[in-house]
Protein backbone atom coordinates (compact mmCIF):
# COMPACT_ATOMS: atom_id res chain seq x y z
CA UNK A 1 0.00 0.00 0.00
CA UNK A 2 1.15 3.54 -0.82
CA UNK A 3 -0.68 6.34 1.35
CA UNK A 4 -0.81 9.89 0.30
CA UNK A 5 -0.21 11.82 3.44
CA UNK A 6 -2.14 15.44 2.24
CA UNK A 7 -0.67 17.72 5.01
CA UNK A 8 2.71 16.65 5.53
CA UNK A 9 4.56 19.29 7.51
CA UNK A 10 1.94 19.64 10.29
CA UNK A 11 2.35 17.76 13.61
CA UNK A 12 -0.41 15.09 12.11
CA UNK A 13 1.06 14.70 8.91
CA UNK A 14 4.75 13.88 10.07
CA UNK A 15 3.30 11.17 12.70
CA UNK A 16 1.45 9.98 10.20
CA UNK A 17 4.62 9.30 8.12
CA UNK A 18 6.57 8.05 11.54
CA UNK A 19 3.76 5.66 11.46
CA UNK A 20 3.92 4.62 8.23
CA UNK A 21 7.55 4.04 8.57
CA UNK A 22 7.62 2.09 11.47
CA UNK A 23 4.88 -0.46 9.41
CA UNK A 24 6.50 -0.65 6.43
CA UNK A 25 3.75 1.40 3.91
CA UNK A 26 5.38 3.93 1.23
CA UNK A 27 4.00 7.19 1.13
CA UNK A 28 4.02 10.25 -0.61
CA UNK A 29 3.79 13.82 1.00
CA UNK A 30 1.74 16.97 0.40
CA UNK A 31 1.76 20.51 2.09
CA UNK A 32 0.38 23.38 0.97
CA UNK A 33 3.56 25.01 3.00
CA UNK A 34 6.07 22.88 1.02
CA UNK A 35 9.35 24.56 -0.64
CA UNK A 36 11.49 23.70 -3.68
CA UNK A 37 13.18 20.85 -3.47
CA UNK A 38 11.76 19.30 0.09
CA UNK A 39 10.97 16.44 -0.93
CA UNK A 40 7.51 17.37 -0.13
CA UNK A 41 4.24 18.50 -3.11
CA UNK A 42 3.16 22.01 -2.83
CA UNK A 43 -0.72 20.67 -3.92
CA UNK A 44 -2.59 17.55 -4.71
CA UNK A 45 -2.78 18.42 -8.33
CA UNK A 46 1.53 17.72 -8.93
CA UNK A 47 0.83 14.09 -7.47
CA UNK A 48 2.22 11.74 -10.11
CA UNK A 49 2.67 9.02 -8.23
CA UNK A 50 -0.06 5.77 -7.65
CA UNK A 51 -1.65 6.04 -4.60
CA UNK A 52 -3.58 3.75 -2.69
CA UNK A 53 -5.42 6.25 -0.43
CA UNK A 54 -5.35 9.37 1.12
CA UNK A 55 -4.87 10.75 4.55
CA UNK A 56 -5.73 14.44 4.88
CA UNK A 57 -4.83 15.96 7.77
CA UNK A 58 -3.93 19.57 6.36
CA UNK A 59 -7.66 21.60 6.90
CA UNK A 60 -11.26 21.97 5.89
CA UNK A 61 -10.26 24.68 3.53
CA UNK A 62 -8.69 21.90 1.35
CA UNK A 63 -11.81 19.78 1.27
CA UNK A 64 -12.49 20.05 -2.52
CA UNK A 65 -9.19 19.50 -4.15
CA UNK A 66 -8.67 16.42 -1.41
CA UNK A 67 -12.09 14.75 -2.96
CA UNK A 68 -11.53 15.86 -6.78
CA UNK A 69 -8.38 13.85 -6.68
CA UNK A 70 -10.12 10.81 -4.91
CA UNK A 71 -12.50 10.52 -7.40
CA UNK A 72 -10.35 11.18 -10.45
CA UNK A 73 -8.00 8.16 -9.10
CA UNK A 74 -10.44 5.95 -7.59
CA UNK A 75 -8.85 5.75 -4.16
CA UNK A 76 -10.07 5.71 -0.87
CA UNK A 77 -9.98 9.19 1.48
CA UNK A 78 -9.42 9.72 5.33
CA UNK A 79 -10.79 13.32 6.22
CA UNK A 80 -9.47 13.58 9.37
CA UNK A 81 -9.06 17.58 9.22
CA UNK A 82 -11.83 19.41 10.98
CA UNK A 83 -13.75 22.38 10.51
CA UNK A 84 -15.72 21.53 8.10
CA UNK A 85 -18.82 24.00 6.72
CA UNK A 86 -21.89 22.53 5.68
CA UNK A 87 -21.06 22.66 1.92
CA UNK A 88 -17.89 21.45 2.60
CA UNK A 89 -19.44 18.68 4.10
CA UNK A 90 -21.93 18.19 1.46
CA UNK A 91 -19.01 17.65 -0.80
CA UNK A 92 -17.70 15.10 1.29
CA UNK A 93 -20.74 12.97 1.10
CA UNK A 94 -20.53 13.35 -2.80
CA UNK A 95 -16.82 11.84 -2.98
CA UNK A 96 -18.15 9.12 -1.05
CA UNK A 97 -20.47 8.33 -3.56
CA UNK A 98 -18.27 7.27 -5.97
CA UNK A 99 -14.91 6.11 -3.50
CA UNK A 100 -15.39 4.64 0.11
CA UNK A 101 -15.01 7.51 2.63
CA UNK A 102 -13.80 7.61 6.66
CA UNK A 103 -14.51 10.83 8.30
CA UNK A 104 -14.23 11.47 12.14
CA UNK A 105 -13.13 14.48 14.18
CA UNK A 106 -10.73 11.81 15.88
CA UNK A 107 -9.45 8.70 14.64
CA UNK A 108 -8.33 7.30 18.24
CA UNK A 109 -10.38 4.05 19.38
CA UNK A 110 -10.55 5.22 22.54
CA UNK A 111 -12.43 8.26 21.43
CA UNK A 112 -14.76 6.24 19.77
CA UNK A 113 -15.27 4.30 22.72
CA UNK A 114 -16.23 7.34 24.83
CA UNK A 115 -18.68 8.24 22.03
CA UNK A 116 -20.40 4.97 22.33
CA UNK A 117 -20.48 5.58 25.88
CA UNK A 118 -21.49 9.08 25.91
CA UNK A 119 -24.48 7.79 23.73
CA UNK A 120 -25.87 5.35 26.43
CA UNK A 121 -25.33 7.41 28.95
CA UNK A 122 -27.50 10.02 27.31
CA UNK A 123 -30.06 7.40 26.80
CA UNK A 124 -29.69 5.98 30.23
CA UNK A 125 -30.42 9.85 32.15
CA UNK A 126 -32.76 11.32 29.84
CA UNK A 127 -33.11 14.52 32.44
CA UNK A 128 -29.45 14.82 32.93
CA UNK A 129 -27.67 18.38 32.38
CA UNK A 130 -25.12 17.72 29.64
CA UNK A 131 -21.96 19.57 29.79
CA UNK A 132 -18.55 18.46 27.41
CA UNK A 133 -15.45 20.31 28.18
CA UNK A 134 -12.45 19.79 25.38
CA UNK A 135 -8.50 20.96 25.91
CA UNK A 136 -5.89 21.28 23.07
CA UNK A 137 -2.63 22.79 22.50
CA UNK A 138 -2.70 26.80 22.29
CA UNK A 139 -2.23 26.37 18.33
CA UNK A 140 -5.25 24.58 17.56
CA UNK A 141 -7.15 26.54 14.96
CA UNK A 142 -10.56 25.80 15.58
CA UNK A 143 -12.74 25.84 18.19
CA UNK A 144 -14.89 23.51 19.49
CA UNK A 145 -13.07 20.23 18.50
CA UNK A 146 -14.29 18.28 16.27
CA UNK A 147 -14.33 15.69 19.09
CA UNK A 148 -16.32 17.80 20.75
CA UNK A 149 -19.00 18.15 17.89
CA UNK A 150 -18.50 14.01 17.48
CA UNK A 151 -19.47 13.85 20.98
CA UNK A 152 -22.37 16.51 20.72
CA UNK A 153 -24.03 14.44 18.19
CA UNK A 154 -23.31 11.23 20.12
CA UNK A 155 -25.51 13.13 22.86
CA UNK A 156 -28.49 13.89 20.04
CA UNK A 157 -28.93 10.50 18.45
CA UNK A 158 -30.71 10.15 21.91
CA UNK A 159 -32.02 12.81 22.66
CA UNK A 160 -32.57 15.08 19.26
CA UNK A 161 -34.08 17.88 20.79
CA UNK A 162 -30.79 19.27 22.17
CA UNK A 163 -28.70 22.26 20.81
CA UNK A 164 -25.23 22.92 21.14
CA UNK A 165 -24.55 26.34 23.42
CA UNK A 166 -20.25 27.03 22.26
CA UNK A 167 -19.19 29.01 25.13
CA UNK A 168 -21.65 29.81 27.34
CA UNK A 169 -21.38 33.80 28.46
CA UNK A 170 -23.19 36.54 29.99
CA UNK A 171 -25.94 36.06 32.76
CA UNK A 172 -29.14 33.62 32.78
CA UNK A 173 -30.07 30.52 33.81
CA UNK A 174 -29.45 27.30 31.59
CA UNK A 175 -32.07 25.78 29.83
CA UNK A 176 -32.56 22.02 29.97
CA UNK A 177 -32.36 21.01 26.35
CA UNK A 178 -28.20 22.36 25.94
CA UNK A 179 -25.36 21.05 25.33
CA UNK A 180 -22.86 23.11 26.71
CA UNK A 181 -19.54 23.00 25.05
CA UNK A 182 -16.46 24.50 26.51
CA UNK A 183 -12.82 24.99 24.96
CA UNK A 184 -9.89 25.10 26.59
CA UNK A 185 -6.09 26.05 24.67
CA UNK A 186 -3.11 25.20 26.92
CA UNK A 187 0.61 24.83 25.98
CA UNK A 188 1.12 21.56 24.49
CA UNK A 189 -2.01 19.21 25.41
CA UNK A 190 -2.47 16.77 22.78
CA UNK A 191 -6.46 16.09 24.03
CA UNK A 192 -8.24 16.11 26.92
CA UNK A 193 -12.36 15.45 26.53
CA UNK A 194 -15.06 15.21 29.33
CA UNK A 195 -18.23 14.29 29.50
CA UNK A 196 -20.72 15.67 32.58
CA UNK A 197 -24.15 14.48 33.02
CA UNK A 198 -25.70 16.11 36.26
CA UNK A 199 -28.85 14.91 37.94
CA UNK A 200 -30.14 16.10 41.22
CA UNK A 201 -27.62 14.80 43.72
CA UNK A 202 -25.18 13.16 41.11
CA UNK A 203 -22.70 13.59 38.19
CA UNK A 204 -20.93 11.13 36.33
CA UNK A 205 -18.07 11.96 33.78
CA UNK A 206 -16.76 10.41 30.98
CA UNK A 207 -13.57 10.89 30.32
CA UNK A 208 -10.51 10.79 28.02
CA UNK A 209 -7.01 12.00 27.76
CA UNK A 210 -4.73 11.67 24.40
CA UNK A 211 -1.00 11.64 25.70
CA UNK A 212 0.32 10.83 21.98
CA UNK A 213 -0.42 11.90 18.86
CA UNK A 214 0.81 8.74 17.71
CA UNK A 215 -2.59 7.71 19.21
CA UNK A 216 -4.06 9.36 15.87
CA UNK A 217 -1.63 8.28 13.29
CA UNK A 218 -2.03 4.78 14.40
CA UNK A 219 -5.78 5.18 13.88
CA UNK A 220 -5.47 7.10 10.45
CA UNK A 221 -3.13 3.85 9.22
CA UNK A 222 -6.03 1.61 10.83
CA UNK A 223 -8.48 3.60 8.89
CA UNK A 224 -6.36 3.51 5.62
CA UNK A 225 -6.39 0.00 5.73
CA UNK A 226 -9.91 -0.58 6.48
CA UNK A 227 -11.28 0.88 3.58
CA UNK A 228 -9.10 -1.22 1.09
CA UNK A 229 -11.71 -3.12 -0.73
CA UNK A 230 -14.89 -1.47 0.58
CA UNK A 231 -17.73 -0.32 -1.37
CA UNK A 232 -17.82 3.28 -1.59
CA UNK A 233 -19.80 5.05 0.87
CA UNK A 234 -19.23 7.53 3.87
CA UNK A 235 -17.71 5.17 6.68
CA UNK A 236 -17.04 6.47 10.62
CA UNK A 237 -14.34 4.64 13.56
CA UNK A 238 -17.60 2.90 14.83
CA UNK A 239 -17.39 1.02 11.57
CA UNK A 240 -13.79 0.28 11.44
CA UNK A 241 -14.53 -0.76 15.39
CA UNK A 242 -17.47 -3.10 14.23
CA UNK A 243 -15.36 -4.17 11.37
Amino acid sequence: MKVLIHGALGRMGQAVAAVLDANGVSHVGVDARAEENSGVLAHISQCREDVDCVIDFSSHLATADVAAFAEDRGVPVVFAATGQTEAEMARIRRCAEKVPVLKSGNLCVGVALLCHLAREAARALPGADIEIVEAHHNQKADVPSGTALMLAEAVRAERPHMKNVVGRHENGKREPEEIGIHSLRLGSVVGRHEVHFALAGQEITLRHDAFDRTLFAQGALAAAQFLMGRAPGLYDMEDLIHG
